[in-house]
């Protein structure tokens, strides 16, 4: 997962459990995302950047800007 991109679904910042849509297992899937640098926003429809993965389905995300 790490190093692949997703497009945020959810809003994500501080106190706020994000979503994005992520290429996986031949499909794209929903994970919960969390902002990788605290304190950063990202709004729907933004691309990210994956910086880690947490099983099952969180990961942090950086902004691609």
């Amino acid at each position: 997962m790490h190093g692949k991109t997703g497009r945020v679904t959810g809003a994500i910042g501080p106190g706020l459990v994000g979503e994005v849509m992520v290429a996986a297992r031949g499909g794209v899937e929903a994970f919960y995302a969390y902002a990788y640098v605290p304190g950063d926003e990202m709004r729907v429809g933004e691309t990210v950047l994956v910086m880690e993965y947490e099983p099952p389905r969180n990961v942090r995300v950086a902004p691609m800007s």
